[in-house]
């Protein structure tokens, strides 16, 4: 019988039937001080898949970090079968200082797979890939929206991978998007290493959405549940239907002034559906913006100040958008403040 495989990170190793909290050494700051990326490991008493389950790539986005939380302490991983990679926040150094980005001003999720001989960013990149990826089966990445945006709950993956579509569709939200993978981006270098990984997105930066917090636990579980590496059953009564966009677009400001949104996320719109006015600081002139295709917002700009060309919306189209408004109201309604 083939000898079960220790997982080594940080320099510490993690046998079957032993849990371990990890803080990996990332680099040394101007005054000499040590950063580190904490990682948990939690192994089963016997192999199976090894998942890793991580958050704040982009320092700023913190619903992740709360999901990662939430998961380390869920009851649900009493009798673990395989093993569960959990790290709460990847980029530690932009996590600490409310930023997007590493002190190299690059974006991590676009440095991916990296190199040990190359910028700060790069060199992250490169370690997270040997240690944390190069240890995995199967992953999960947890997002928010960018700077001054919210996102609906959403999982965006490469569905052609038949494995990363049944991860996508077991998350358990309304919306999947086919999403393009990438240069740079850890969903690339996973689907070049034959790694099923899914992105989920939900809320805006440095601010927690409960709905987006609550769901995406349940997700993460819903997946470790289908890998067959726990025992879970949701407060559900049945399972969200998923639906897969064909396609999306931007809603972009014709004229810059004073944004005052009048839909909501998941509003489904039609061509000519008034979805927000622009207006100068007096009120004297105001300039409506209007839906150009039928759709879901799933995304939308928080900051009322826009100047010409700025993303307001993000809008996804389906074959039965009725149906996916349906699926997003029932979600809606199943997460309520005391679950968590």
């Amino acid at each position: 019988m083939k000898k079960p495989k220790d997982i080594t990170i940080g320099n510490v190793t993690v046998a079957l039937g032993e849990t371990k909290d990890i803080n990996m050494f990332i680099a040394k700051l101007y005054d000499f001080t040590d950063i580190y990326m904490p990682v948990k490991v939690i192994r089963g008493e016997k192999e199976g898949p090894r998942l890793f389950v991580c958050a704040a790539i982009h320092g700023d986005e913190v619903n992740g970090v709360e999901i990662v939380k939430g998961l380390a302490q869920s009851k649900c991983l009493k009798g673990l079968r395989g093993t569960l990679i959990a790290v709460p926040m990847v980029n530690v150094f932009g996590f600490n200082n409310l930023s997007r980005y590493l002190p190299d001003g690059r974006d991590l999720n676009r440095c991916f797979p990296g190199s040990k001989t190359g910028s700060m960013t790069s060199r992250l990149a490169a370690k997270f890939v040997c240690e944390i990826l190069g240890n995995s089966t199967h992953g999960i990445d947890l997002h928010t929206g960018a700077r001054h945006r919210t996102n609906l709950p959403q999982v965006r993956a490469c569905l052609d991978d038949a494995a990363t579509n049944r991860l996508a569709h077991e998350f358990n939200v309304p919306v999947i998007l086919d999403a393009v993978l990438i240069k740079g981006s850890l969903r690339k270098i996973a689907y070049q290493k034959g790694i099923p990984l899914i992105v989920f997105e939900g809320g805006e930066p440095l601010r927690f959405d409960e709905t987006a917090v609550r769901c995406g636990l349940d997700g993460v579980l819903s997946v470790m549940h289908a890998l067959d590496m726990i025992d879970y059953s949701p407060k559900r009564d049945k399972k969200i239907k998923s639906f897969i966009a064909n396609e999306t677009h931007w809603v972009r400001a014709a004229h810059s002034g004073i944004f005052v949104l009048k839909r909501k996320l998941g509003s489904v719109i039609k061509p000519g559906d008034l979805l927000g006015v622009i207006s100068d600081p007096l009120g004297k002139k105001n300039i409506e913006v209007r839906a150009p295709k039928r759709g879901v917002i799933i995304c939308h700009t928080q900051l009322p100040l826009v100047n010409r060309g700025d993303a307001l919306l993000h809008v996804a189209s389906f074959g039965r958008t009725r149906a996916v408004s349906r699926s997003i109201e029932q979600f809606d309604d199943r997460f309520d403040y005391e679950e968590r």
